[in-house]
């Protein structure tokens, strides 16, 4: 038992509340270790912010989504009609509505962004692989979350959009039929579908996403955050204090908090201003198809996932039965070239070329569809296993070789045009560059540990670089 805090007999009343609390629960120990005393680097930036934003649309999907349940009917029959009751008849709940269907949105957005900058300076790399692991299964649960509560309104979208995913299951060899049967709970999309996503999407998944949020500040605050330097503030060499404190850290509050007040007292005008003036946003925040009721009887003429879904759901459609051969002649060619120009014994060699022949035989045989669930998945699996891709000496881009910047902003852009591509019908000028920006999208990463090797780095400062604005 920990030894009790005395104090003046004389002090404020607060003062007293507060070491009665301490003395019964960490309350200014917890505060310190993640507020007050927690010392973040100095050269902090714009890119920063993203985190704490991703913190404030968790709460306010949260509080919007409590409030929503209080009028939605989980029913097939029920179920439209009370999204109107609640965009007509409750007292603000157009508002509410629309708070949570933007903040659908925002989260994606600011979650990719937020991953961007990991990417860009390194913040997955030792000693901070477990945060970006937490983070990818945070990303993971979030498009679940996304998904389950896209079906809720059940308009013509909704209906649609979860017969197409859901079916996709059904191509898995084997398991699959069961596996479509046990997520839709009927032969077809209906009420024991809605009851099944609703429960998820309002219990299940948010317990593990919170779940994994305070996994990924603790092991943030375990290892201490990264910077633009990629500079470690807190190695066994750092510059320290007369008090042991980091010479290039500066307590996160005040310095930080404020930053991040900053940041959305500016998000807040943004959002504010998409849901009071165009809450739709052309339809990629909410479908028009949304507005009508699902009919199973009636298919709208282009089916196709909310935008954060739509570069993945490009890599899906890309994947057709002429783009196998070209995967094929990929997976041998890296057989072909890992076992003549790597060093290893004979019998590893003839394990690369054996694996490649038996995949390469598997390939031929299970139906295009499936492998183009296999690249939609795969898509963002491999993003769990980006720290053990990267093998640049340097962390952050600041001092890596030039061309890097190049590749990471074709990279971007790759991203956002199988995006757009995602949005659009199916043309064949369209399936080309999906194709050709899926091969590049896994290219990137499978290709990370050799090329990330390439070129001369730029000397990496012994400490960070800041200039006080």
């Amino acid at each position: 038992m920990a030894e009790m805090k005395e104090i003046s007999p004389n002090a404020p009343a607060a003062a007293k509340l507060l070491n009665w609390v301490d003395n019964r629960f960490p309350l200014s120990k917890l505060y310190n270790e993640h507020m007050g005393e927690y010392y973040a680097p100095k050269n902090f930036n714009f890119w920063y912010i993203f985190g704490s934003l991703a913190m404030l649309v968790l709460v306010i999907q949260i509080v919007t989504g409590i409030f929503l349940v209080m009028h939605y009917k989980p029913d097939a029959a029920l179920a439209f009609g009370s999204v109107e009751y609640i965009m007509r008849d409750v007292p603000w709940g157009w508002l509410i509505r629309y708070m949570h269907s933007t903040g659908a949105s925002a989260f994606f957005v600011v979650v990719y962004l937020h991953m961007f900058r990991g990417l860009i300076y390194g913040s997955y790399r030792k000693p901070r692989e477990l945060i970006w692991v937490f983070g990818c299964g945070i990303f993971l649960a979030l498009m679940a979350e996304a998904f389950m509560g896209y079906l809720l309104p059940w308009g013509q979208m909704s209906y649609w959009g979860a017969q197409v995913i859901v079916n996709l299951f059904a191509a898995i060899p084997f398991v699959g039929p069961d596996l479509a049967l046990l997520i839709r709970g009927d032969y077809v999309v209906g009420d024991a579908t809605l009851n099944r996503f609703f429960s998820f999407h309002v219990i299940a998944v948010p317990l593990v996403l919170l779940g994994l949020v305070a996994a990924h500040i603790i092991a943030l605050h375990e290892v201490g955050s990264n910077n633009p330097d990629g500079v470690e503030i807190k190695g066994p060499n750092a510059p320290r204090d007369a008090n042991g404190h980091p010479l290039d850290g500066i307590p996160f509050h005040p310095y930080y908090t404020v930053h991040d007040i900053f940041g959305v007292s500016v998000f807040l005008m943004v959002f504010s201003a998409i849901i009071f003036f165009a809450p739709e946003f052309g339809g990629y925040f909410l479908e028009y198809n949304n507005f009508i009721p699902a009919d199973p009887l009636k298919t709208p003429l282009h089916i196709a996932p909310v935008w954060y879904f739509t570069p993945f759901y490009s890599m899906l459609r890309a994947i057709t039965s002429e783009m196998m051969y070209v995967l094929i002649a990929c997976v041998l060619g890296a057989a072909v070239f890992s076992a003549l120009k790597l060093k290893m014994p004979s019998i590893f060699k003839g394990v690369i070329v054996g694996g490649a022949l038996a995949v390469t035989a598997m390939m031929l045989s299970i139906d295009a569809k499936f492998w183009g669930v296999v690249a939609m998945g795969g898509a963002v699996v491999i993003l769990f296993f980006l720290p053990w891709l990267d093998y640049s000496p340097v962390k952050s881009i600041r001092y890596r070789p030039q061309w890097h910047k190049y590749l990471y902003a074709v990279f971007v852009i790759n991203f956002v045009i199988l995006a757009y591509l995602g949005t659009q019908p199916p043309s064949a000028m369209g399936e080309r560059v999906s194709q050709v920006g899926t091969l590049f999208y896994f290219g990137f990463f499978l290709l990370m540990p050799w090329w990330s090797r390439i070129g001369e780095p730029k000397p990496v400062p012994a400490r960070v670089n800041f200039t006080a604005h």
